[in-house]
Protein backbone atom coordinates (compact mmCIF):
# COMPACT_ATOMS: atom_id res chain seq x y z
CA UNK A 1 0.00 0.00 0.00
CA UNK A 2 1.25 3.20 -0.99
CA UNK A 3 1.66 5.84 1.81
CA UNK A 4 1.25 9.66 1.48
CA UNK A 5 1.37 12.90 3.84
CA UNK A 6 -1.65 13.94 2.18
CA UNK A 7 -4.44 12.82 -0.89
CA UNK A 8 -5.60 15.53 -2.90
CA UNK A 9 -8.37 14.04 -4.87
CA UNK A 10 -9.01 16.50 -8.12
CA UNK A 11 -6.06 18.36 -9.64
CA UNK A 12 -8.65 21.43 -10.57
CA UNK A 13 -8.13 24.80 -9.14
CA UNK A 14 -8.71 24.31 -5.23
CA UNK A 15 -6.76 20.70 -5.80
CA UNK A 16 -3.81 22.14 -7.43
CA UNK A 17 -3.66 25.08 -4.93
CA UNK A 18 -4.27 23.03 -1.95
CA UNK A 19 -1.23 20.51 -3.17
CA UNK A 20 1.09 22.81 -4.68
CA UNK A 21 0.90 24.85 -0.99
CA UNK A 22 1.70 21.32 1.25
CA UNK A 23 4.31 20.23 -1.42
CA UNK A 24 6.34 23.15 -0.89
CA UNK A 25 6.74 22.71 2.69
CA UNK A 26 8.27 19.74 1.80
CA UNK A 27 5.02 16.84 2.63
CA UNK A 28 4.97 14.13 0.36
CA UNK A 29 1.76 14.83 -1.82
CA UNK A 30 -0.19 12.54 -3.71
CA UNK A 31 -2.64 14.43 -6.58
CA UNK A 32 -5.25 12.52 -8.25
CA UNK A 33 -7.27 13.04 -11.19
CA UNK A 34 -9.91 11.29 -13.41
CA UNK A 35 -8.81 12.99 -16.78
CA UNK A 36 -5.42 12.10 -18.67
CA UNK A 37 -2.90 14.86 -17.98
CA UNK A 38 -3.30 16.37 -20.95
CA UNK A 39 -6.76 17.03 -20.54
CA UNK A 40 -6.64 18.79 -16.58
CA UNK A 41 -8.13 22.03 -16.46
CA UNK A 42 -10.52 21.79 -19.08
CA UNK A 43 -14.08 22.53 -18.06
CA UNK A 44 -17.14 23.86 -18.68
CA UNK A 45 -17.10 27.43 -17.11
CA UNK A 46 -17.72 31.20 -17.10
CA UNK A 47 -13.56 31.40 -17.28
CA UNK A 48 -13.72 35.15 -15.62
CA UNK A 49 -11.46 35.94 -12.58
CA UNK A 50 -11.10 38.92 -10.43
CA UNK A 51 -7.40 40.39 -10.27
CA UNK A 52 -7.89 40.25 -6.66
CA UNK A 53 -7.44 36.83 -5.77
CA UNK A 54 -3.75 36.87 -8.10
CA UNK A 55 -2.61 39.64 -5.74
CA UNK A 56 -4.04 37.81 -2.73
CA UNK A 57 -2.55 34.13 -3.02
CA UNK A 58 0.81 35.78 -4.97
CA UNK A 59 -0.03 33.91 -8.31
CA UNK A 60 1.33 35.87 -12.10
CA UNK A 61 -1.54 37.33 -13.81
CA UNK A 62 -2.32 35.31 -16.76
CA UNK A 63 -0.56 36.27 -20.10
CA UNK A 64 -0.21 35.18 -23.83
CA UNK A 65 -2.19 32.02 -24.71
CA UNK A 66 -3.04 31.66 -21.48
CA UNK A 67 -5.22 34.87 -21.26
CA UNK A 68 -8.78 35.46 -22.94
CA UNK A 69 -8.64 38.92 -22.54
CA UNK A 70 -9.08 41.83 -19.71
CA UNK A 71 -11.93 43.08 -17.95
CA UNK A 72 -12.17 46.29 -16.59
CA UNK A 73 -16.01 46.28 -15.41
CA UNK A 74 -19.56 44.37 -15.87
CA UNK A 75 -22.83 45.55 -17.69
CA UNK A 76 -25.61 44.69 -16.03
CA UNK A 77 -29.08 44.55 -18.05
CA UNK A 78 -32.83 44.83 -16.13
CA UNK A 79 -35.17 42.12 -18.01
CA UNK A 80 -36.37 44.72 -19.61
CA UNK A 81 -32.93 45.69 -21.01
CA UNK A 82 -34.16 49.29 -20.71
CA UNK A 83 -31.81 49.92 -17.83
CA UNK A 84 -27.95 48.86 -17.80
CA UNK A 85 -25.39 49.05 -14.49
CA UNK A 86 -22.17 49.41 -15.85
CA UNK A 87 -19.89 48.63 -12.99
CA UNK A 88 -16.22 49.39 -13.28
CA UNK A 89 -12.94 48.52 -10.63
CA UNK A 90 -9.40 48.68 -10.89
CA UNK A 91 -9.49 45.43 -9.48
CA UNK A 92 -11.64 43.38 -11.82
CA UNK A 93 -9.81 40.79 -13.80
CA UNK A 94 -9.22 38.76 -16.61
CA UNK A 95 -11.54 35.69 -19.06
CA UNK A 96 -8.83 33.05 -18.90
CA UNK A 97 -8.20 30.04 -21.11
CA UNK A 98 -9.72 27.75 -18.53
CA UNK A 99 -7.45 24.62 -19.89
CA UNK A 100 -4.39 26.19 -19.91
CA UNK A 101 -4.93 28.13 -16.98
CA UNK A 102 -5.70 24.89 -15.37
CA UNK A 103 -2.50 23.27 -16.68
CA UNK A 104 -0.25 26.04 -15.06
CA UNK A 105 -1.71 25.48 -11.60
CA UNK A 106 -1.32 21.45 -12.60
CA UNK A 107 2.27 21.83 -13.68
CA UNK A 108 3.00 24.85 -10.02
CA UNK A 109 1.64 21.58 -7.77
CA UNK A 110 3.90 18.95 -9.27
CA UNK A 111 7.21 21.44 -9.51
CA UNK A 112 6.39 21.69 -5.93
CA UNK A 113 7.26 18.03 -5.44
CA UNK A 114 3.01 16.61 -5.65
CA UNK A 115 2.90 13.03 -7.32
CA UNK A 116 0.34 13.07 -10.22
CA UNK A 117 -1.55 10.11 -10.64
CA UNK A 118 -3.98 10.95 -13.56
CA UNK A 119 -6.91 8.87 -15.60
CA UNK A 120 -7.27 8.21 -12.17
CA UNK A 121 -10.90 7.92 -9.89
CA UNK A 122 -10.76 7.93 -6.26
CA UNK A 123 -13.85 5.62 -5.33
CA UNK A 124 -14.21 6.17 -1.93
CA UNK A 125 -12.62 7.15 1.43
CA UNK A 126 -10.93 4.41 4.12
CA UNK A 127 -11.74 4.88 7.23
CA UNK A 128 -10.67 3.85 10.73
CA UNK A 129 -11.53 4.42 13.99
CA UNK A 130 -13.52 7.68 13.08
CA UNK A 131 -10.50 8.16 10.98
CA UNK A 132 -10.23 9.20 7.23
CA UNK A 133 -7.09 7.09 6.32
CA UNK A 134 -6.69 7.15 2.84
CA UNK A 135 -8.29 6.58 -0.62
CA UNK A 136 -9.75 3.46 -2.87
CA UNK A 137 -8.34 4.22 -5.97
CA UNK A 138 -9.13 2.77 -9.93
CA UNK A 139 -7.15 3.46 -13.04
CA UNK A 140 -9.35 4.02 -15.71
CA UNK A 141 -7.05 2.76 -18.37
CA UNK A 142 -6.54 -0.70 -16.51
CA UNK A 143 -9.44 -0.76 -14.17
CA UNK A 144 -6.66 -1.87 -11.82
CA UNK A 145 -7.92 -0.87 -8.11
CA UNK A 146 -5.31 0.20 -5.18
CA UNK A 147 -5.75 1.55 -1.89
CA UNK A 148 -3.55 4.72 -0.90
CA UNK A 149 -2.95 5.73 2.74
CA UNK A 150 -2.09 9.26 4.06
CA UNK A 151 -2.59 11.21 7.24
CA UNK A 152 -5.04 13.99 5.64
CA UNK A 153 -7.56 13.39 2.36
CA UNK A 154 -8.46 16.41 0.59
CA UNK A 155 -11.85 16.20 -1.91
CA UNK A 156 -11.22 18.83 -3.76
CA UNK A 157 -13.59 16.35 -6.61
CA UNK A 158 -15.66 19.70 -7.93
CA UNK A 159 -19.69 19.30 -7.14
CA UNK A 160 -19.93 15.77 -7.18
CA UNK A 161 -17.91 15.40 -4.58
CA UNK A 162 -17.44 11.81 -4.37
CA UNK A 163 -15.48 11.66 -1.04
CA UNK A 164 -17.33 13.84 1.11
CA UNK A 165 -20.88 11.81 -0.13
CA UNK A 166 -19.10 8.42 1.24
CA UNK A 167 -18.31 9.78 4.07
CA UNK A 168 -19.78 8.39 7.51
CA UNK A 169 -22.14 11.05 9.12
CA UNK A 170 -20.28 11.19 12.50
CA UNK A 171 -17.51 12.74 10.97
CA UNK A 172 -19.40 15.70 11.05
CA UNK A 173 -19.53 17.12 7.51
CA UNK A 174 -22.71 17.93 5.51
CA UNK A 175 -23.06 14.86 2.91
CA UNK A 176 -25.19 16.51 0.59
CA UNK A 177 -26.74 19.56 -0.83
CA UNK A 178 -29.98 20.80 -1.67
CA UNK A 179 -31.01 21.38 -5.37
CA UNK A 180 -32.38 24.60 -4.40
CA UNK A 181 -28.56 25.27 -3.58
CA UNK A 182 -27.77 24.41 -7.17
CA UNK A 183 -27.21 25.84 -10.35
CA UNK A 184 -28.02 23.91 -13.90
CA UNK A 185 -25.54 25.48 -16.43
CA UNK A 186 -25.25 25.57 -20.20
CA UNK A 187 -22.54 26.99 -21.76
CA UNK A 188 -21.21 27.80 -25.38
CA UNK A 189 -18.02 29.78 -27.13
CA UNK A 190 -19.04 31.21 -30.18
CA UNK A 191 -17.46 32.91 -33.33
CA UNK A 192 -19.18 36.38 -33.74
CA UNK A 193 -19.61 37.30 -37.92
CA UNK A 194 -17.89 40.48 -37.01
CA UNK A 195 -15.97 41.69 -33.62
CA UNK A 196 -18.17 44.30 -32.92
CA UNK A 197 -18.33 42.95 -28.79
CA UNK A 198 -16.42 45.32 -26.36
CA UNK A 199 -14.39 43.15 -24.49
CA UNK A 200 -13.96 44.99 -21.89
CA UNK A 201 -16.52 43.91 -20.45
CA UNK A 202 -18.75 41.06 -19.34
CA UNK A 203 -22.43 41.31 -19.59
CA UNK A 204 -24.98 39.95 -17.38
CA UNK A 205 -28.83 39.32 -18.33
CA UNK A 206 -31.46 39.49 -15.37
CA UNK A 207 -34.47 37.45 -16.58
CA UNK A 208 -36.28 35.62 -13.95
CA UNK A 209 -39.02 34.43 -16.77
CA UNK A 210 -35.84 33.06 -18.81
CA UNK A 211 -33.44 31.94 -16.26
CA UNK A 212 -35.57 31.66 -13.04
CA UNK A 213 -33.40 32.05 -9.57
CA UNK A 214 -29.90 32.92 -12.16
CA UNK A 215 -29.31 35.01 -15.60
CA UNK A 216 -27.74 34.28 -19.01
CA UNK A 217 -24.33 36.17 -19.89
CA UNK A 218 -22.45 37.15 -22.47
CA UNK A 219 -18.56 37.09 -21.85
CA UNK A 220 -15.68 38.32 -24.10
CA UNK A 221 -13.26 35.56 -24.43
CA UNK A 222 -10.76 37.41 -27.00
CA UNK A 223 -10.81 38.36 -30.49
CA UNK A 224 -14.25 37.44 -32.44
CA UNK A 225 -15.41 34.60 -29.91
CA UNK A 226 -17.84 34.67 -26.94
CA UNK A 227 -18.64 32.41 -23.90
CA UNK A 228 -22.33 32.21 -23.79
CA UNK A 229 -24.77 30.93 -21.38
CA UNK A 230 -27.21 30.61 -18.59
CA UNK A 231 -27.22 29.19 -15.06
CA UNK A 232 -30.89 28.23 -13.57
CA UNK A 233 -31.85 27.44 -10.09
CA UNK A 234 -33.42 23.56 -9.62
CA UNK A 235 -36.21 24.06 -7.75
CA UNK A 236 -38.64 21.59 -8.76
CA UNK A 237 -39.89 21.53 -12.38
CA UNK A 238 -36.56 23.62 -13.52
CA UNK A 239 -36.59 24.17 -17.45
CA UNK A 240 -34.03 22.61 -19.37
CA UNK A 241 -31.01 24.92 -19.31
CA UNK A 242 -30.08 23.75 -23.13
CA UNK A 243 -33.31 23.57 -24.61
CA UNK A 244 -34.27 27.37 -22.86
CA UNK A 245 -30.97 28.38 -24.35
CA UNK A 246 -31.75 27.74 -27.95
CA UNK A 247 -35.38 28.19 -27.27
CA UNK A 248 -36.09 31.43 -25.24
CA UNK A 249 -31.88 33.43 -25.24
CA UNK A 250 -30.63 32.72 -28.42
CA UNK A 251 -33.28 33.71 -30.82
CA UNK A 252 -34.41 37.31 -29.61
CA UNK A 253 -30.44 37.65 -28.49
CA UNK A 254 -28.04 39.58 -30.96
CA UNK A 255 -25.95 36.46 -31.08
CA UNK A 256 -28.02 35.40 -34.15
CA UNK A 257 -25.32 34.30 -37.14
CA UNK A 258 -22.59 33.17 -34.58
CA UNK A 259 -21.00 29.83 -34.97
CA UNK A 260 -20.91 27.29 -32.34
CA UNK A 261 -17.25 26.36 -31.60
CA UNK A 262 -18.57 23.77 -28.51
CA UNK A 263 -20.69 23.73 -25.77
CA UNK A 264 -21.63 21.46 -22.71
CA UNK A 265 -23.52 22.03 -19.06
CA UNK A 266 -22.35 21.76 -15.34
CA UNK A 267 -24.02 22.36 -11.81
CA UNK A 268 -22.70 24.81 -9.70
CA UNK A 269 -23.32 25.13 -5.72
CA UNK A 270 -24.15 28.69 -5.40
CA UNK A 271 -25.26 29.44 -1.73
CA UNK A 272 -22.94 29.73 1.42
CA UNK A 273 -20.19 27.20 2.14
CA UNK A 274 -20.64 24.57 4.52
CA UNK A 275 -21.55 25.03 7.61
CA UNK A 276 -18.43 22.71 8.60
CA UNK A 277 -15.45 21.91 6.04
CA UNK A 278 -12.71 19.59 8.19
CA UNK A 279 -13.13 16.05 9.98
CA UNK A 280 -10.58 13.80 11.62
CA UNK A 281 -8.23 13.10 8.64
CA UNK A 282 -10.30 15.21 6.05
CA UNK A 283 -10.89 18.27 4.92
CA UNK A 284 -12.87 19.60 1.56
CA UNK A 285 -12.53 22.67 -0.80
CA UNK A 286 -13.61 24.20 -3.60
CA UNK A 287 -17.38 23.37 -5.24
CA UNK A 288 -17.22 20.25 -3.09
CA UNK A 289 -17.53 22.38 -0.29
CA UNK A 290 -19.63 25.11 -2.14
CA UNK A 291 -16.80 27.73 -2.43
CA UNK A 292 -18.39 29.82 -4.78
CA UNK A 293 -20.11 33.36 -5.32
CA UNK A 294 -23.76 32.63 -4.65
CA UNK A 295 -24.78 35.55 -6.73
CA UNK A 296 -22.97 34.78 -10.13
CA UNK A 297 -21.50 31.43 -9.59
CA UNK A 298 -17.77 32.28 -9.88
CA UNK A 299 -15.89 29.75 -8.19
CA UNK A 300 -12.36 29.90 -9.53
CA UNK A 301 -10.86 32.52 -7.26
CA UNK A 302 -12.78 31.15 -3.46
CA UNK A 303 -11.77 27.74 -4.39
CA UNK A 304 -7.94 28.41 -5.12
CA UNK A 305 -8.28 30.66 -1.98
CA UNK A 306 -9.92 27.43 0.06
CA UNK A 307 -6.94 25.12 -1.75
CA UNK A 308 -4.23 27.64 0.00
CA UNK A 309 -6.16 28.15 3.39
CA UNK A 310 -6.71 24.36 3.85
CA UNK A 311 -2.89 23.56 2.63
CA UNK A 312 -2.07 25.97 5.09
CA UNK A 313 -3.94 23.94 8.31
CA UNK A 314 -2.69 21.41 6.79
CA UNK A 315 1.24 21.84 7.37
CA UNK A 316 0.70 23.32 10.70
CA UNK A 317 -1.61 20.11 11.70
CA UNK A 318 0.61 17.39 10.57
CA UNK A 319 3.77 19.48 12.11
CA UNK A 320 2.03 19.31 15.66
CA UNK A 321 0.83 15.73 14.73
CA UNK A 322 -2.51 16.66 15.46
CA UNK A 323 -4.73 15.56 11.62
CA UNK A 324 -8.07 15.28 13.90
CA UNK A 325 -11.42 17.47 13.61
CA UNK A 326 -10.02 19.88 16.09
CA UNK A 327 -5.90 20.19 14.82
CA UNK A 328 -7.33 21.12 10.96
CA UNK A 329 -10.78 23.26 12.60
CA UNK A 330 -8.89 26.60 12.08
CA UNK A 331 -9.23 26.15 8.23
CA UNK A 332 -12.82 26.83 8.73
CA UNK A 333 -12.22 29.80 10.90
CA UNK A 334 -9.69 31.53 8.01
CA UNK A 335 -11.84 30.43 5.18
CA UNK A 336 -15.13 32.16 6.85
CA UNK A 337 -13.12 35.17 7.97
CA UNK A 338 -11.94 35.36 4.45
CA UNK A 339 -14.26 34.41 2.11
CA UNK A 340 -17.26 32.69 3.79
CA UNK A 341 -18.77 35.48 5.52
CA UNK A 342 -19.03 37.88 2.33
CA UNK A 343 -20.67 34.58 0.56
CA UNK A 344 -22.93 34.27 3.58
CA UNK A 345 -24.36 37.49 3.02
CA UNK A 346 -24.60 37.17 -0.76
CA UNK A 347 -26.07 34.26 -0.17
CA UNK A 348 -29.19 36.80 1.17
CA UNK A 349 -29.26 38.17 -1.87
CA UNK A 350 -29.62 34.75 -3.67
CA UNK A 351 -32.80 34.18 -1.78
CA UNK A 352 -34.45 37.62 -2.60
CA UNK A 353 -33.92 37.14 -6.33
CA UNK A 354 -35.36 33.26 -5.78
CA UNK A 355 -38.14 33.73 -3.36
CA UNK A 356 -39.18 37.69 -3.24
CA UNK A 357 -38.42 39.27 -6.68
CA UNK A 358 -39.59 38.73 -10.09
CA UNK A 359 -38.89 41.11 -13.53
CA UNK A 360 -41.04 43.44 -12.87
CA UNK A 361 -39.76 44.49 -9.74
CA UNK A 362 -35.91 44.25 -10.91
CA UNK A 363 -37.12 46.59 -13.87
CA UNK A 364 -38.35 49.21 -11.53
CA UNK A 365 -35.02 48.95 -8.96
CA UNK A 366 -33.12 49.08 -11.21
CA UNK A 367 -35.17 52.16 -12.87
CA UNK A 368 -35.54 54.30 -9.91
CA UNK A 369 -31.82 53.58 -8.66
CA UNK A 370 -32.83 51.67 -5.74
CA UNK A 371 -29.66 50.18 -5.68
CA UNK A 372 -26.96 51.96 -8.05
CA UNK A 373 -23.91 50.92 -9.57
CA UNK A 374 -21.61 51.58 -6.79
CA UNK A 375 -23.35 49.64 -4.44
CA UNK A 376 -23.50 46.68 -7.02
CA UNK A 377 -19.69 46.88 -6.91
CA UNK A 378 -19.56 47.43 -2.95
CA UNK A 379 -21.49 44.43 -2.38
CA UNK A 380 -19.67 42.24 -5.43
CA UNK A 381 -16.32 43.52 -2.99
CA UNK A 382 -17.85 42.02 0.49
CA UNK A 383 -19.17 45.12 1.78
CA UNK A 384 -23.12 45.97 3.14
CA UNK A 385 -25.67 46.61 1.15
CA UNK A 386 -26.84 50.18 1.23
CA UNK A 387 -30.65 51.20 -0.23
CA UNK A 388 -31.49 54.67 -1.07
CA UNK A 389 -35.20 54.96 -0.49
CA UNK A 390 -36.51 58.77 -0.24
CA UNK A 391 -39.87 59.76 -0.06
CA UNK A 392 -40.38 60.38 -3.12
CA UNK A 393 -39.45 57.08 -3.95
CA UNK A 394 -41.67 55.92 -1.31
CA UNK A 395 -44.64 57.70 -3.30
CA UNK A 396 -43.63 56.42 -6.65
CA UNK A 397 -43.73 52.97 -4.94
CA UNK A 398 -46.62 53.44 -3.36
CA UNK A 399 -48.54 54.41 -6.72
CA UNK A 400 -47.09 51.61 -8.26
CA UNK A 401 -48.56 49.41 -5.62
CA UNK A 402 -44.76 47.83 -4.71
CA UNK A 403 -44.21 49.22 -1.08
CA UNK A 404 -43.92 45.73 -0.07
CA UNK A 405 -41.35 45.27 -2.32
CA UNK A 406 -39.42 48.17 -0.43
CA UNK A 407 -39.76 46.33 2.62
CA UNK A 408 -38.08 42.97 1.20
CA UNK A 409 -35.31 44.69 -0.04
CA UNK A 410 -35.13 46.85 3.53
CA UNK A 411 -34.94 43.15 4.71
CA UNK A 412 -32.50 41.89 2.97
CA UNK A 413 -30.35 44.75 3.60
CA UNK A 414 -30.44 44.01 7.40
CA UNK A 415 -30.06 40.36 6.98
CA UNK A 416 -27.51 40.34 4.58
CA UNK A 417 -25.47 42.72 7.46
CA UNK A 418 -26.57 40.00 10.03
CA UNK A 419 -25.36 37.00 8.17
CA UNK A 420 -21.77 38.18 7.44
CA UNK A 421 -21.11 39.57 11.53
CA UNK A 422 -22.36 35.77 12.18
CA UNK A 423 -20.01 34.55 10.14
CA UNK A 424 -17.32 36.94 11.20
CA UNK A 425 -17.59 35.07 14.72
CA UNK A 426 -17.09 31.31 13.15
CA UNK A 427 -16.50 29.46 16.45
CA UNK A 428 -12.57 29.22 16.80
CA UNK A 429 -13.05 25.57 18.19
CA UNK A 430 -15.06 22.56 17.50
CA UNK A 431 -17.01 22.95 21.33
CA UNK A 432 -18.61 26.18 19.74
CA UNK A 433 -19.96 24.61 16.37
CA UNK A 434 -23.54 23.30 17.04
CA UNK A 435 -24.65 26.60 18.90
CA UNK A 436 -23.26 28.44 16.06
CA UNK A 437 -25.28 26.14 13.20
CA UNK A 438 -28.13 25.99 14.86
CA UNK A 439 -28.23 29.93 14.77
CA UNK A 440 -27.61 29.93 10.52
CA UNK A 441 -30.41 27.60 10.34
CA UNK A 442 -32.37 30.09 12.23
CA UNK A 443 -30.89 33.16 10.07
CA UNK A 444 -31.63 31.13 6.94
CA UNK A 445 -35.36 30.35 7.81
CA UNK A 446 -35.64 33.84 9.07
CA UNK A 447 -34.31 34.84 5.93
CA UNK A 448 -36.62 32.30 3.47
CA UNK A 449 -39.75 33.83 5.49
CA UNK A 450 -38.87 37.42 5.71
CA UNK A 451 -38.12 37.81 1.90
CA UNK A 452 -40.77 35.44 0.89
CA UNK A 453 -43.27 37.29 -1.28
CA UNK A 454 -45.98 35.90 -0.25
CA UNK A 455 -45.09 36.88 3.56
CA UNK A 456 -44.72 40.52 2.45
Amino acid sequence: MKKFDVIVAGAGTAGSLAAKTIAKAGLDVCLIDRKPRAEIGEKVCGDAIGKHHFDRLGLSYPKGEELGTRIKGIRLYSPDTKTVFTVKSEAYGFVVNRHLFGQRLLNDAIDAGATLMDSTIAVKPEVKDGFVTGVEVKNTKTSSVAKLQSKVVIDASGFTAILRKKLPPEIGIDLHVSNEDVEACYREIRQLKGNDFDEGYCEIYLDQTQTPGGYYWVFPRGGDRINVGLGIAMFKGFPNPKNQFYQKILPNSSLKGSLVIKGGSWYVPTRRPLDCMTGNGVVVVGDSACQVNPIHGGGIGPSMMGGSLAGKTIINAIQKNDVSRRGLWQYNVDYMKNYGAKQAGLDILRLLLLYSIGNEEINYGMKYKIITEDDVLKVSEGQNLRLRISDKTRRVFYGLGKLSMLRRLRDAANLLKTMKTHYMNYPGSPEGFEKWRSQTRMLMKKAKTRLSRSKA
